[in-house]
């Protein structure tokens, strides 16, 4: 539904995005995840047509947002809910929003319903906090009723209740088909929403593909009656072992291996425990100074078709 393909943008002598490619998938969230000066914002901006791309293209549902007829009702846009007009209330900027995109009024209480916003209909953007500004945003991306969203941080200034009612109207709008697009820096947040995740290192993508596959084990903790004798068939057969607490040993592959292993050894096991990736390391390990990033096997760049997006205040 949404894809980047080969997009690539100079800052003068700087490149900012270098040959971006990836896609995120109908009925799915896609975490857009890096560090900060990644190119995250400015891929964004250039989904959304407010920055033009040196080469590449980047669209939504096949085409490019510049060329949409009406770009509200094919992509909901939050990239900085602090371009609301601050003399409006945020029921007059939602039905605003909902006129441009040609929909209703009542489409417009929906929305702030949706986002949990509707005792604050009569509430001016200037007195609102960062959180409700934020829910705000999001009402303005949905009242169109998009096929796409894109959102740059949405979790920022959110309370745990309302980042919970975010999880759970981003997964309402993926199961029905639709595709979200999202940057954050909050991880904890991501690893329960994201079905898919593209991963971005000083402009240039370092992994993509589904969340559960990056985030894979790799990792076995395993223990047995025989420790010493389970550690030398472990590193016999070529198995790092990561760790030792005594009981327990930490290896560096799938359960599997590890039992057909110790099976062969004639070694009975008294535990085995997959061990998966946290988010946070795989991030870490991906972006850390000096990093190479992912295999090139286990990036799963992809491309696919798309528009671009409308804005969003």
């Amino acid at each position: 539904m949404i894809s980047l393909n080969n997009v690539t943008k100079r800052y003068g002598g700087r490149t900012v995005v270098n040959d971006v490619t990836f896609t995120a998938p109908a009925g799915q969230v896609t975490a857009f995840l890096g560090p900060n000066g990644a190119g995250k914002s400015t891929s964004m901006r250039i989904l959304a047509g407010l920055s033009r791309a040196d080469s590449g293209t980047a669209l939504v549902g096949g085409r490019a947002v510049a060329e949409l007829p009406n770009p509200g009702r094919v992509v909901g846009l939050m990239l900085d809910a602090s371009a609301l007009h601050r003399g409006r209330t945020c029921a007059e900027t939602v039905r605003l929003a909902a006129m441009a995109t040609g929909v209703g009024p009542q489409r417009a209480r929906e929305a702030l319903k949706a986002v949990g916003l509707s005792a604050a209909a009569g509430k001016r953007v200037a007195a609102c906090s960062l959180g409700m500004r934020q829910r705000l945003g999001l009402a303005v991306a949905l009242v169109g009723r998009p096929r796409a969203l894109v959102l740059d941080e949405p979790f920022n200034g959110l309370d745990p209740e309302a980042i919970q009612e975010l999880r759970g109207v981003l997964r309402d709008f993926a199961a029905v088909g639709g595709a979200v697009l999202l940057s954050s820096h909050l991880l904890n947040e991501v690893q329960t929403v994201a079905d898919h995740l593209v991963v971005l290192h000083a402009g240039t993508v370092v992994a993509s593909g589904p969340a559960a596959e990056l985030t894979a084990a790799g990792r076995t903790r395993v223990r047995a009656e025989r420790s010493a004798d389970l550690r030398q068939a472990l590193v016999s057969g070529g198995i790092e072992v990561m760790a030792d607490d005594g009981d327990w040993l930490t290896v560096a592959a799938p359960p599997g291996q590890v039992g057909r292993l110790a099976l062969h050894a004639g070694i009975a096991l008294t535990g085995l425990e997959e061990r998966r990736t946290d988010l946070t390391d795989l991030f870490l390990n991906l972006t850390s100074a000096g990093s190479g990033g992912m295999p090139p096997e286990r990036r799963g760049a992809t491309s696919a078709e798309p528009p671009r997006t409308a804005r969003a205040a």
